[in-house]
C-alpha cells in the first residue's frame, strides 16, 4: 500500500477514486496533506469516496494525525489521514 500525497491542486474526485481502489484492494488507505488547501481536498475526497462505497455497504472511518515531514531542506507538519472501512 502506498501513501497518497495530496496537494491543494489535487482533484477530489480523482483522489476519491484512488482512495476507493485502495480500500477495496488493501482494506485501508493512508493520505498525507501539507497545508490548509491540501487538507480541504483530502476531506472532500473522503466524502466523495463514502458515496462511491455506500452502494457496496461499506462506510468509512477516518483517523487524522499530525506527522513531521521533510520537504527539501525544511521540516513541515502534515496531517496524515488513515482511512478504514467501518
Amino acid at each position: 500500500m502506498e501513501l497518497l500525497k495530496i496537494s491543494s491542486r489535487t482533484r477530489p474526485a480523482a483522489l476519491a477514486g484512488a482512495l476507493t481502489g485502495a480500500i477495496r484492494e488493501h482494506g485501508r488507505a493512508e493520505m498525507q496533506a501539507v497545508g490548509a488547501g491540501a487538507v480541504n481536498q483530502a476531506v472532500k475526497a473522503i466524502a466523495i469516496a463514502r458515496g462511491y462505497l455506500a452502494p457496496s455497504g461499506i462506510d468509512l472511518v477516518c483517523i487524522p494525525a499530525f506527522v513531521d515531514v521533510k520537504i527539501g531542506d525544511s521540516e513541515k507538519t502534515a496531517i496524515r489521514f488513515i482511512v478504514l472501512p467501518a
